[in-house]
């Protein structure tokens, strides 16, 4: 059984939920691209990377809450920043440590790239998480 969730409290996908939670023995959540929208939809950091990693971060543990689990049940995630610098890179993945969500089992891809979905958008992350009984 699949649920696919979209969380009320964020701003509505267009084509796509938040999360889909299966069910095959251990529960688990494929989470959507977490985004620096705030709830109106309207880009918060602009022009600043860390900014938008700490709202992308804020919306994927709201992400997460709303399908039962948290930063700390994370395993895998994919995170992309819009720069071909290092200093960049390094900078939000400070944000995404600082967040616990590094921690435990977790896996993680830190990717930059050259373009995201939303204007002035520098910072997308998706995850896999384990959703506790």
């Amino acid at each position: 059984m699949i649920r696919r969730v979209t969380v009320p409290s964020l701003f509505p996908p267009p084509t796509y939920s938040h999360a889909s939670v299966v069910e095959a023995g251990t529960k688990l959540a494929f989470l959507a691209g977490a985004v620096p929208l705030d709830a109106d939809g309207k880009l918060v950091g602009e022009g600043d990377p860390v900014r938008q990693a700490q709202q992308v971060i804020a919306n994927l543990d709201e992400q997460l809450r709303a399908v039962g689990s948290d930063l700390a049940h994370v395993l895998s995630s994919e995170v992309y920043v819009v720069s071909s610098e290092p200093a960049v890179l390094s900078a939000v993945w400070e944000v995404v440590e600082a967040s616990g969500l590094s921690a435990g089992p977790h896996s993680s891809t830190l990717l930059g790239v050259a373009c995201l979905g939303y204007t002035g958008q520098l910072v997308e992350i998706t995850a896999t998480a384990v959703v506790p009984e």
